[in-house]
């Protein structure tokens, strides 16, 4: 990521950049590693188990200079509402699913807040916004059980609304669904190689086949199963992935090709007498949960 957000001849060096992860990235080793990059900007949700704290207010600490400095204000606890106080800024918007219903959804953000680093990684120099999310329906009662809380770290957090943040992280189950289609449909973890280039070779020729299905969208017929047709896709006529992957033959037949009929070859010279050959170095295998 550094090397990607630092080389001047991409647009990301100067460009506001957006992250959006899960909640697994939302502890200090993974925050803190991109924290100094200016134009960086992370959403990631938090657990409602979580518990933040103010910025000390260092009018009133130390008085006197004795003592340890006071790096943590008062509390800020997800699971007790009394630590909340009020918010820094609200918003609300709407939100239409598949099935036509409209939610109301409510956003809070409170601003500043930090969290406790680890051994050997300091947050407190790493202030950031806390934005809460909850939604509504046509009642007027909240549609989840618990409310989605975002972690917003970066020098530029600022540049981005409540709305933008809203659907900044709205994006993120986008990204989501062509995981699970591409490993599902593609592919996309079934090729096996010792060879990490040629991993991320075919990496790109998945993406480049669901960009494909993406730019069939217009011509693709929908062929529902039975057991499909009443589906809130199939009803609002909207054009999936599967949907798409399902005609595509059709599609690529009407294009033809280009490539010439296979000429015979005759037989292979095979490996040429006197080339040395070079065995294959072994390489440590990488297993889940170990570091």
């Amino acid at each position: 990521m550094q090397e990607i957000l630092t080389d001047a001849k991409l647009p990301f060096s100067e460009a506001l950049c957006v992250q959006v992860v899960d909640a697994s990235y939302s502890k200090p080793s993974f925050l803190s590693y991109n924290a100094d990059t200016a134009n960086l900007v992370v959403i990631a949700r938090a657990r409602g188990s979580r518990t933040f704290y103010r910025q000390p207010n260092l009018d009133t600490q130390n008085a006197g200079g004795k003592g340890h400095p006071t790096w943590y204000g008062s509390r800020f606890s997800l699971q007790e509402p009394e630590t909340w106080g009020q918010p820094d800024e609200t918003a609300e918007t709407s939100y239409t699913g598949q099935k036509k219903k409209t939610y109301r959804v409510e956003i809070q953000g409170w601003h500043n807040l930090i969290m406790r680093g680890k051994k050997g990684i300091v947050m407190r120099d790493h202030p950031f916004s806390l934005i809460k999310v909850c939604w509504y329906d046509q009642e007027d009662k909240q549609v989840f059980h618990k409310p989605l809380w975002l972690i917003v770290l970066g020098e530029r957090r600022a540049d981005l609304s409540l709305l933008d943040i809203f659907q900044a992280y709205q994006q993120r189950y986008d990204l989501e669904h062509f995981f699970r289609f591409g490993k599902q449909k593609l592919l996309l973890d079934k090729f096996q190689t010792p060879d990490d280039q040629n991993e991320e070779n075919w990496w790109r020729l998945v993406a480049l086949a669901y960009l494909q299905l993406w730019a069939a969208r217009e011509l693709t017929t929908s062929l529902p199963r039975p057991w499909e047709r009443n589906l809130p896709s199939v009803l609002n006529k909207l054009v999936t992935p599967s949907t798409a992957l399902r005609d595509m033959d059709r599609i690529i037949r009407q294009f033809g090709t280009l490539a010439p009929a296979p000429k015979p070859r005759g037989k292979s010279p095979g490996w040429k007498k006197g080339k040395p050959r070079t065995q294959r170095p072994h390489l440590p295998v990488v297993k889940k949960g170990k570091s």
